[in-house]
């Protein structure tokens, strides 16, 4: 809708119209685009006026179908480059995308739109333009008499203009254009691929490819990761336009990087993945990132005139979509067909604006991915390395991070105290932020002082209320700590508003330390905090949480940690890494789980000759720690009496220990503990990623690339193995049974 006042020639204000003279100007500028589409056959007419300020052009009426009345520029600096700037600024006609080019000429199809634009200027005033945006290749360019017909038309609206300059009143536009519909019966078929709308009724068309316009663009509101935009550009792009492949690329550090695909393009995904934006061979992606223009290859004959070593995957038309985000490329959207294709300028257009919804959600999809890496290491850092542990005591831990992406707070602990026993720890700093995560590392290290000193469990909650007061935090904290000793079994137990620990009995029932629970740290109470004691026999499981292990808060936590133990447990269990899987296996995945989640489990063996455990460590990168860790595990095993199993166990110990020096880039640490039936081999290392075995290849490059992986199999032929979380990283265990 148009505004009033107006622009002389020197570029200074008029006065305010009233509201009457600002329905007459929309009704001539209304009158002025209704004839110019109707005339020149074009998708879309628009007027620009300019602001107050004489600087820019914002667009007053704008007419014609969809989609195209939604790619015009809606505003516009006078001393750009676009045609009714132009126009404006020379007083001449100005014409940019003619003539077009066609889709069967040699190389890629550019934009479908051409505009022509002329000035509505006269001696007097300057007030902007009036353009017109048309199909050059499928309906022709405008001749010579057809521009000076279009200049008239602008000659004519200037005229009446001016006669409301001189009635006392100027022009401005409104703050939003007025947009209103032109529909002229639907000319030769531009789209044969797939029939849109109903060809008998006019605009309908336009409409349906608007539909899907918007549809795409409301799944993409509601995306969260860069599958489920990879995901809506499948089902809403792919499948409507009928496209056989579909590839999303994104750059990132001055390469390629294919974020998912879907169809038959395997060969192009290779070439593309990882290969550099800058300096990569000719390809339509690379170039497409490094312009601005989409590329479309109506048949392959297209693509090879172009791009002679353009693999074949079986598609015969291409389109490449620049993805971009706030002016800068984001990556491609590029769709393939199994057959020669026609891109109409209307597909041209919606795929053009779909691909910009797309570089946007995806650009938000990979922040929000990096920030909540960014924020998982952060957390990861800040646990312990690795859990302490004792002959008599097998201890593990689980961490499920915020689904949120959130830095969360809740950390845990296994502390060997100076007594001789072992300390659990668990604790909950409330909140999601980044000070949650610096206040619980601020906890963990004074819980971790407190407990390294011999203070007991209720001393060392104390004073690390008092502590976290003194911080001036406004965020609260709950812990557990429990001392343990492997001698008698002697549990002390110690609560500030942390549900109470779990344990399952050797014969599986499952009960709860009951012990009064105090108030959260950082909470001044005049009551101080009580200890609890209680016995736990030889086959015990001790299980710590936190609350984000239910899907409510509150007593139930405690109810459902129960079930949930109860539910994970099996009958004579004697592997403590097997329960903690299944049990982390039960916890609700996001978005029923809000919060992170860590789990602390503790075994308790018992005393005796059956139960044994030694470790050892090697430094980061040190490959001669391999001869040392085979003559570890030889040792141990000698000083046990099992020679008979020191071979195997000796050759699965090189094996894994070789693999995570070589790919952990971390510390390796091994424990090899004898239980009453097996031995035992755990290596620990901080990288999260799992090793896979590597198959044999009749490839030799292959069977090269594979050489690391190969060990695994040797590994699974000697006895029972598998991987599991631990502190930061992971632990790869192997084990083999005891001979009778």
């Amino acid at each position: 809708m148009s505004s009033i006042a107006g622009q002389n020639a020197e570029g200074s204000a008029r006065s305010v119209h009233p509201l009457a003279n600002a329905e007459t100007l929309d009704k001539l500028l209304v009158a002025a685009i209704r004839e110019a589409v109707v005339e020149f056959d074009a998708v879309a007419g628009i007027a620009y006026l300019l602001e107050a300020d004489g600087k820019w052009l914002r667009a007053a009426v704008v007419g014609g179908t969809p989609p195209a009345v939604f790619n015009m520029p809606e505003r516009m600096p006078l001393n750009g480059q676009r045609a009714s700037a132009l126009a404006c600024r020379t007083g001449r006609t100005a014409v940019i995308g003619e003539p077009g080019v066609r889709p069967d000429d040699v190389g890629p199809v550019r934009a479908p739109y051409a505009v022509v634009a002329v000035p509505l200027t006269d001696a007097d005033h300057r007030y902007g333009a009036l353009a017109v945006s048309r199909i050059p290749w499928r309906d022709g360019v405008l001749g010579k008499e057809q521009r000076k017909r279009l200049r008239q038309m602008g000659a004519n609206l200037t005229r009446e203009l001016a006669a409301l300059v001189a009635s006392g009143s100027s022009v401005l536009p409104g703050r939003q254009p007025l947009i209103f519909p032109v529909f002229k019966p639907r000319g030769p078929l531009t789209e044969p691929a797939a029939r849109w709308g109903l060809p008998e009724v006019p605009g309908s068309a336009g409409l349906s490819w608007t539909y899907q316009v918007l549809k795409l663009a409301d799944e993409l509101n509601s995306v969260v990761t860069p599958n489920e935009v990879v995901e809506a550009a499948r089902s809403r792009m792919m499948c409507t336009l009928g496209a056989q492949t579909l590839i999303v690329t994104a750059v990132a550090d001055g390469r390629l990087w294919v974020v998912g695909h879907s169809g038959p393009a395997s060969k192009v995904v290779r070439q593309l993945h990882g290969s550099s934006a800058v300096r990569n061979r000719a390809t339509p992606v690379a170039d497409v990132l490094r312009g601005s223009d989409p590329y479309f290859f109506p048949q392959r004959t297209d693509l090879l005139r172009a791009y002679p070593d353009a693999q074949d995957d079986g598609n015969q038309a291409w389109a490449h979509l620049p993805m971009r985000a706030s002016g800068h490329p984001v990556g491609v959207c590029s769709l393939g067909w199994a057959e020669h294709r026609l891109f109409g300028a209307e597909a041209q257009a919606v795929m053009m604006t779909m691909a910009d919804s797309l570089g946007q959600a995806l650009e938000r999809a990979l922040l929000s991915e990096g920030e909540h890496a960014l924020a998982e290491s952060l957390q990861r850092r800040l646990l312990p390395r690795v859990l302490s542990d004792l002959p008599q005591v097998v201890t593990t831990a689980r961490y499920l991070p915020a689904p949120s992406g959130g830095s969360g707070g809740d950390w845990y602990d296994v502390v060997a105290l100076p007594s001789g026993g072992i300390g659990l720890v668990i604790g909950d700093v409330e909140g999601h932020s980044i000070e949650s995560c610096v206040v619980m590392g601020q906890m963990r290290s004074a819980v971790l002082a407190y407990v390294s000193e011999g203070h007991r469990p209720e001393a060392v909650l104390t004073r690390a209320s008092n502590m976290l007061s003194h911080l001036e935090s406004e965020l609260l904290a709950t812990c557990c700590v429990v001392y343990l000793d492997s001698v008698d079994g002697t549990a002390e137990v110690a609560l500030a508003g942390h549900p109470a620990p779990l344990i399952r009995g050797p014969d599986g029932g499952i009960e709860t330390l009951d012990t009064l629970i105090g108030v959260p740290l950082g909470v001044p109470s005049p009551v101080p905090y009580q200890p609890f004691e209680a016995t736990l026999s030889a086959g015990t499981v001790l299980f710590l949480y936190t609350d984000g292990l239910s899907k409510t808060h509150g007593p139930d936590v405690v109810t459902d940690a129960g079930r949930m133990l109860a539910s994970a447990s099996q009958k004579a269990d004697p592997c403590l890494e097997d329960l903690a899987d299944r049990l982390t296996s039960m916890v609700p995945s996001p978005p029923e789980r809000r919060d992170d989640v860590a789990l602390l489990f503790a075994y308790c063996a018992g005393t005796g000759p059956q139960h044994r455990a030694n470790r050892m460590e090697i430094q980061r990168h040190d490959l001669r720690g391999v001869k040392d860790a085979r003559k570890f595990v030889r040792d141990c095993l000698r000083s046990w009496r099992l020679e008979a199993v020191a071979d195997d166990m000796e050759l699965m110990a090189s094996e894994i220990v070789t693999n995570a020096l070589t790919h952990a880039d971390s510390y390796v640490e091994l424990r090899l503990r004898l239980h009453p039936d097996r031995v035992r081999l755990e290596v620990r290392d901080t990288d999260v990623t799992p090793p896979l075995p590597s198959s044999l290849s009749a490839c030799e490059e292959e069977n090269a690339r594979a050489e690391h992986g190969r060990g695994l199999i040797i590994v699974d032929a000697l006895g029972e193995w598998g991987i599991s979380p631990s502190g930061r990283g992971k632990v790869v265990w192997c084990e083999i049974a005891v001979p009778r």
